[in-house]
């Protein structure tokens, strides 16, 4: 059974910058797709941005709110994947969903697995 469990999540200033991770159990995260989904108070949760290997390498899909601040790496070795968040700001405040598996269609991807979430908190 594939479990995922985020940490990582805090308060930060505007401006600052956090690292999420996401620790997998029960698979490799090797050649295994990846994700970041997050939910703000209020709204539905959005895609963050999806790491995914095509065969040959692996490429990122981000959203356009992220694109040039976030970034994905993973450590095989401890089967875990990180988010680094730059240059955050306030409307960045949600809760943070790791996400793996699962399938891409239509412009939508739908994951196998979910972790439990993290809040991260970008005060102003």
């Amino acid at each position: 059974q594939v479990q995922l469990v985020e940490s990582g999540g805090g308060l930060v200033q505007a401006g600052g910058s956090l690292r999420l991770s996401c620790t997998v159990s029960g698979r490799t995260v090797n050649k295994f797709t990846m994700a970041w989904f997050r939910q703000a108070p209020g709204k539905e949760r959005e895609f963050v941005l999806r790491h995914n290997w095509n065969g040959l390498t692996y490429y990122t899909d981000y959203a356009d709110s992220v694109k040039g601040r976030f970034t994905i790496s993973r450590d095989n070795a401890e089967n875990t994947m990180y988010l680094q968040m730059n240059s955050l700001k306030p409307e960045d405040t949600a809760v943070y969903y790791c996400a793996a598996g699962g399938t891409y269609y239509d412009g939508r991807y739908s994951p196998d697995y979910w972790g439990q979430g993290t809040q991260v908190t970008v005060s102003s």
